[in-house]
């Protein structure tokens, strides 16, 4: 027997559960469809954990600035811990090149509504007490970012998902797109039929070979990252730490302790490892830790609890792609989102609902505008 929907979403991850969860608070019969056992379980659980409208691009301030909204009064809303560290996101700066980098967007993230400002080096020592002060120039400090727990996050998605009414279909592969003449219909799994006049791509680096089976190209890759945690210590410093200078076989890394003390840290490869291979390697570890003791010396006596690795579903310009797609009605695209699923996620979710339920905003035509499954994919974002 095939049940019938208003919406189908293809993914229980970092984009799926919030954009079924929205879905659902529009009165939309949902359903969600996930190969994995339970929510978050794909690529949602080797997330770090960061969230930050710090970025260059507008429409990722936009839509990063409403998941931080939702993020710091998650609890107080809804009574679930997702353990949310509003510690903000420091980029300390040793290049004058990119301490100028940093100033000139400065007017740009301001005028669309973030806190942000660049700070001299006793300013930032206070920040990240040890950071190294030699040649340190400054660095921009963003506070009301911060951090939490990917999969706690994805659970409480997925309990306010159920109290909407929106049903989930776990352990099930989707073998294709349905479709009939230049629309969805809906999906085919390898355990039944559900058919829906709109069905939401939030599958991440799947999403590719997903629209494949209707003929469609998306130009989203897989590429690997990853990522590790230490022991807990005495928490010391609270904010998310990017340092953007590149090195031997990295463009950049990141860091933050979190709620338990454990300092949790990824690296961003260089040239990137494009594939769907997640077994961890022996070359992680001690390029990422040269790194780390360098700029924060305390660090060096810190033991590694474990490592693990992930795919950023990649796109040409390191942007999203989000919106209908113009030769498959009824398909909406919310993936791309470039190892930044979980700030993003939440913000796009509400976004895809509004598309859906036709109630957009006069600023969600700045982010369908810079997300368009259909622009140039030319110009990359200054502060990926």
């Amino acid at each position: 027997m095939t049940k019938s929907y208003d919406a189908i979403v293809v993914g229980a991850g970092s984009v799926g559960m919030p954009t079924a969860m929205a879905l659902g608070e529009k009165g939309l019969r949902t359903l969600v469809v996930d190969m994995h056992p339970s929510p978050g379980q794909g690529e949602n659980k080797h997330a770090i954990g960061g969230v930050r409208a710090t970025h260059s691009a507008p429409g990722k301030i936009l839509v990063c600035l409403r998941s931080l909204e939702i993020f710091s009064a998650w609890k107080q809303r809804h009574g679930d811990d997702i353990e949310w560290l509003q510690g903000g996101y420091l980029y300390p700066v040793y290049r004058e090149a990119d301490a100028q980098m940093l100033k000139g967007l400065l007017p740009l993230q301001k005028s669309y509504g973030l806190t942000i400002d660049f700070l001299g080096p006793e300013e930032i020592r206070g920040i990240l007490p040890g950071i190294a002060s030699a040649g340190l120039i400054g660095g921009t400090f963003a506070p009301k970012d911060g951090s939490m727990s990917p999969l706690l996050v994805a659970n409480a998605y997925y309990r306010r998902a159920l109290r909407l009414g929106v049903e989930f279909r776990f352990k099930e592969r989707i073998g294709r797109l349905l479709t009939a003449q230049g629309r969805i219909q809906g999906v085919a799994t390898d355990r039944g039929r559900y058919e829906a006049p709109i069905v939401v791509d939030a599958a991440g680096p799947l999403s590719a070979p997903l629209c494949k089976t209707a003929g469609l190209h998306l130009p989203v890759v897989p590429d690997c990252h990853e990522a590790a945690i230490t022991e807990p210590v005495q928490p010391f410093f609270h904010c998310m730490v990017v340092d953007i200078r590149p090195a031997p076989g990295s463009k950049n890394f990141y860091f933050y302790q979190n709620r338990h003390g454990q300092v949790v840290f990824c690296i961003t490869p260089d040239p990137p490892i494009v594939g769907t291979d997640k077994r961890e390697t022996s070359v992680f570890l001690p390029q990422v830790c040269t790194r780390l003791v360098g700029l924060l010396p305390r660090l060096r006596h810190l033991r590694v609890r474990r490592t693990w690795r992930g795919l950023y579903p990649m796109t040409p310009d390191g942007s999203p792609i989000v919106g209908w797609n113009r030769e498959l009605e009824g398909l909406v695209h919310a993936t791309g989102m470039c190892g930044q699923g979980l700030m993003l996620g939440t913000g796009v979710g509400e976004l895809v609902a509004r598309l859906v339920a036709q109630s957009l905003t006069a600023a969600d035509a700045i982010i369908l505008e810079e997300f368009s499954p259909y622009r140039e994919f030319k110009a990359a974002e200054k502060l990926k």
